[in-house]
């Protein structure tokens, strides 16, 4: 008898489990409009430091600059990582296709603490797996985090430039001959588009300098398509 009861025992607590891992499966995150609001007013000045001096900006001096820019990214980051301890990576469900956008972007310039860019980008791969996060975005991310680690970068998107001719190239590059079958499979562009308007956007932002050289375009680089 008391084997019997001890078999039924068993068989309701295996039953009470399977059913908390069910309903925890059909859960649905519910879409926070006041999150994904707040992100989106975060990333707005997130933008004006990530670009060069604009309007009242233009005053400052070149330490000034630097250092709202470093107050902007340590703060955000600070509050970002709040929130990520408290929600996770912010994917599609959470706040939706921009507002999952903003967070991995305020992420990716939170290079002063790259423990907590690997920490998202863990977090981002399970998310992205599930079709809740831009493959593209994971792929910047992991080469953003492998820089920051002193590592080789995966996919190219990682650069700096040649100021004597006003050409993009990738940072430190793991296998090069590939790297465009890698970029098609996360939907990024070739990696001579890409170079290409980095160099053009970077060309525009330093006109006056290269002008000044007698560089009056960048140099491009021949491109191929990921067909």
């Amino acid at each position: 008898m008391k084997a019997l009861l001890k078999t039924v025992l068993v068989g309701f607590l295996l039953l009470g489990c399977q059913q908390v891992k069910k309903e925890k499966l059909e859960q649905k995150v519910v879409f926070n409009q006041d999150l994904a609001n707040e992100l989106n007013k975060m990333v707005k000045v997130d933008q004006i430091a990530a670009y060069i001096p604009q309007g009242k900006y233009e005053q400052m001096t070149k330490e000034q600059w630097n250092a709202f820019k470093d107050s902007v990214f340590t703060t955000h980051q600070k509050r970002l990582e709040q929130l990520f301890d408290q929600y996770g990576f912010m994917g599609f469900d959470l706040v939706g296709e921009k507002g999952s956008q903003n967070f991995w972007l305020m992420v990716q310039h939170s290079d002063h603490n790259p423990d907590f860019q690997k920490e998202v980008l863990r977090k981002m791969k399970i998310a992205m797996d599930n079709k809740n996060a831009k493959p593209s975005n994971y792929g910047l991310l992991v080469d953003r985090v492998r820089i920051n680690t002193g590592k080789k970068q995966v996919f190219g998107t990682q650069v700096t430039y040649n100021t004597e001719i006003g050409q993009a190239y990738p940072k430190e590059l793991e296998d090069s001959i590939n790297v465009n079958q890698r970029r098609k499979s996360i939907g990024l562009e070739s990696i001579e588009e890409y170079l290409n308007n980095m160099t053009k956007m970077h060309f525009e932002m330093n006109k006056a300098y290269y002008e000044e050289k007698g560089i009056t375009e960048p140099k491009l680089y021949t491109t191929k398509t990921n067909d």
